[in-house]
């Protein structure tokens, strides 16, 4: 089967799920035959390690998107100028810049890629057209990686002719948190092409499933659901815990991830005797949006005294993520919103760690399936604390829980299972088309 994948890039400046979530789903597809063309849109995929995976010319740049929302006169410039504009080398260095991918201002542009043809992006939305639209390009089927891109499917239809599917993962959250009135028209156009354009979803949870067929106003049997899925053969436990026993935080340095409450947590735990030896190890990465909270954080760590325990990691390639795990004793991410997926609870229980994490959004949904963790009610500082307690204390129920938890991610998450159900899904969404 030959596969059209569109997905934004983040920059590669923090553990971004949606994109190592396409970037495995892509090779787990090729590897099984199927021809995929990875196609990256704003920024590049991966900065730090260039695997090669996006196989496509970058689209849809990040500062041409904003210069072309801005300014007349670049919806005209020449092509040339726009090729500068979408080097590698210059977004590199705008990618770390605070609100190339957050909510904050993006109202206007958000609304403008979802008009398509009628947006203020029409130059880049032919050029994309112009170039999927080459015989050595034309697929069966497009997928497009979050339905804030829904905006291309009308013209993929009508360029392509192919049927379009979209994935929803996480979306809701940008979209509430723009200012008004763009949450309230970006809404509405993306029911009016849910409901008239795209002609399938997958949602990487059933809680995000219920969570979106009221907001898109589609029948249950326009989603799909198809979970996460990681590649377990690249994931070995370590064969021994760590000598003293080290919380571990896997994902973006921001607020909305709960960093600050497991800092408090931390804090709060480490001035009971029996976890003076407690450390916290902290990766994930982060933008210049989140500098100063970051900071925030360290001044409260270095005034309890406890600084010196904290490792903050900068690197999170996938070998990088394999010591951090192998570190570890527990995984926590105190996650504040109902987030529709959680990579990092695989990824750690595939390398034999337990995760604690609050009873919200789809969290439940992979550890109830798994074995491997503990949830707890609420979003306080000592509700983690609390939740964290019985696993520090005893490291054999940790590692028998972390055990469990990586057997279950074997049966039901492994990412060659995972491809084989897309595939499945595509090829009946291609024949009813």
């Amino acid at each position: 089967m030959k596969i059209i994948q569109i997905t934004p890039g983040s920059g590669d400046n923090f553990y971004c799920e949606n994109c190592l979530r396409d970037l495995e789903m892509v090779k787990a597809l090729r590897s099984q035959g199927h021809d995929v063309l990875m196609v990256p849109l704003y920024l590049p995929l991966q900065i730090k390690k260039d695997e090669g995976v996006a196989n496509a010319p970058i689209f849809f740049g990040g500062v041409n998107v904003y210069l072309q929302q801005k300014l007349n006169l670049f919806q005209k410039t020449p092509r040339w100028l726009d090729k500068w504009l979408d080097s590698k080398r210059l977004l590199k260095w705008v990618a770390p810049k605070a609100g190339m991918t957050s909510a904050r201002d993006l109202g206007e542009t958000t609304l403008s890629m979802l008009k398509g043809e009628e947006g203020r992006q029409l130059k880049e939305l032919n050029r994309l057209m112009d170039w999927l639209a080459l015989e050595e390009n034309k697929p069966d089927v497009v997928c497009l990686s979050n339905v804030l891109l829904a905006g291309l499917a009308t013209s993929l239809k009508a360029r392509l002719n192919v049927p379009v599917v979209c994935w929803l993962q996480d979306e809701e959250c940008f979209v509430d948190s723009l200012e008004q009135p763009y949450a309230g028209d970006v809404w509405e156009l993306l029911r009016q092409i849910s409901q008239e354009v795209i002609d399938g979803f997958v949602s990487v949870s059933e809680f995000y499933k219920q969570q979106m067929l009221p907001r898109l106003g589609l029948t249950s049997d326009k989603i799909t659901v198809i979970p996460l899925g990681i590649n377990v053969d690249l994931y070995t436990p370590a064969t021994h815990p760590p000598a003293t026993p080290v919380i571990g935080f896997l994902s973006r340095l921001c607020k909305v991830r709960g960093l600050d409450t497991l800092v408090a947590a931390f804090i709060q735990l480490k001035q009971r005797d029996e976890f003076s030896d407690l450390r916290l190890h902290i990766g994930g990465g982060s933008n210049a949006a989140d500098e100063s909270f970051i900071a925030s954080l360290k001044a409260q760590l270095d005034e309890a005294g406890t600084l010196g325990d904290v490792i903050f990691e900068e690197d999170f390639t996938l070998e990088a993520r394999h010591r951090f795990l192998e570190g570890v004793s527990v995984v926590c991410v105190p996650e504040t919103e109902k987030a529709a997926h959680a990579l990092y609870v695989l990824e750690a229980q595939i390398m034999g760690v337990p995760v604690v994490e609050p009873r919200i959004g789809a969290i439940p949904e992979l550890v109830n399936v798994t074995g491997g963790g503990q949830l707890y009610e609420g979003h306080s500082a000592d509700a983690v604390a609390q939740a964290l307690m019985p696993l520090l204390k005893d490291s054999n129920k940790a590692q028998a829980l972390g055990a469990k938890g990586r057997a279950g991610v074997l049966e039901h998450f492994d990412i060659k299972d995972v491809a084989k159900a897309i595939v499945t899904y595509y090829e009946a969404i291609k024949g009813h088309s």
